[in-house]
């Protein structure tokens, strides 16, 4: 069983992912981090928040998933939510066509940060196929063991809850997510966020509301999409 003074994990994650850091698969990536680490690269985010999307979002909370890929790989973007940064950060890219599509949408002002913390708080798992990167080195990270970690996450969620909404944005979400029970659960896709790409479906395709429709028709919440100004975050 994994250690906890070392893997800060909620709980609720623990008692349904504890068992994969015992596996060959995760030794074998702890090594590679430590090797990594050793030799001089600097590795983001910081330690402390490689399982943050777990943390803020526990496992009997979590009401809807948005697949990242990796982390971002500029010094002080990455703090462990899919396309979400520090409120000191500018808002990357694709980040800023999801501020787009919420205030096309549902109106939604458009927030002063890229911090998206109050939305992990409301059960919106922000997963990274990979939760580690190196600087200045997308994908540095790929096929070393996490995606079979987060794998592990989704599989859990698919299997154990019931009426969780997956947002899958771009081909590599939707492949990662191929094995969701469409009958169980709602399955929103269309095209990545980015520049190279959002003008091809992502623009319009009104994933927000459809969301918070399908959650208020299972007796949910809906989930509130407005980011508090910078001024009253809470981080």
């Amino acid at each position: 069983m994994v250690d906890q003074s070392v893997v800060k994990l909620d709980p609720s994650w623990l008692a349904v992912l504890g068992d994969e850091f015992d596996k060959p698969y995760m030794h074998n990536l702890r090594q590679f981090l430590v090797q990594r680490k050793d030799a001089g690269n600097i590795l983001y985010p910081p330690p402390s928040q490689w399982f943050a999307a777990f943390n803020h979002s526990p496992f009997e909370q979590v009401r809807v998933v948005i697949l990242g890929q990796d982390p971002y790989h500029g010094a002080g973007q990455a703090h462990g939510l899919c396309f979400s940064v520090l409120p000191e950060v500018k808002i990357p890219p694709s980040l800023a066509n999801i501020y787009k599509e919420l205030a096309s949408d549902l109106d939604i002002t458009q927030p002063d940060h890229g911090c998206l913390v109050s939305w992990a708080r409301q059960g919106v798992l922000l997963l990274n196929a990979t939760l580690t990167v190196e600087q200045a080195s997308a994908g540095a990270h790929q096929g070393k063991g996490w995606e079979q970690f987060t794998d592990q996450a989704i599989r859990a969620l698919n299997d154990q809850r019931d009426g969780v909404v997956f947002l899958l944005w771009g081909s590599y979400a939707q492949k990662k997510g191929a094995f969701i029970d469409q009958s169980r659960h709602l399955v929103l896709k269309t095209v990545h966020p980015s520049p190279l790409s959002a003008y091809r479906g992502f623009f319009g395709c009104k994933h927000f509301s459809a969301t918070n429709r399908y959650l208020v028709e299972q007796g949910h919440p809906p989930i509130d999409w407005q980011l508090p100004s910078v001024a009253t975050l809470d981080i």
